[in-house]
């Protein structure tokens, strides 16, 4: 179906996410940074990113900002556990086309990946 770029520093989290993508049928590849996630997306051209927000290097945000100069049609959702209204809308004004807090189902995750992609 579709190349996913999961980036998430917990390499639990990129694995959970990893297995959702993977039994709908997407093709996934891992970042473990921001800095990394800008690198895969540039050398793999995923056709959506399901990026963490806080992790070491870069944060997902400004991880986010550098791939939407790159490709102002990106297509980033953004999960996180800091579900706060300000990261939210700093995030969807960044460019992402959705947000997820986290612990998200399986079922959340997919909708809003199925979305980011239509």
């Amino acid at each position: 179906m579709s190349l996913i770029l999961v980036a998430d520093d917990a390499a639990f989290q990129r694995l959970r996410v990893r297995k959702v993508c993977e039994n709908a049928g997407h093709e996934v590849v891992e970042a473990s940074s921001g800095r990394e996630a800008v690198d895969m997306f540039v050398a793999s051209h995923p056709d959506a990113v399901l990026m963490d927000i806080t992790m070491p290097d870069m944060d997902g945000l400004e991880a986010l900002g550098r791939i939407r100069e790159l490709d102002p049609t990106a297509r980033v959702v953004m999960l996180s556990a800091l579900a706060q209204q300000a990261v939210v809308i700093k995030a969807v004004m960044a460019g992402a086309r959705d947000f997820i807090a986290k612990p998200a189902e399986a079922d959340r995750v997919l909708s809003a990946l199925n979305r980011a992609l239509a």
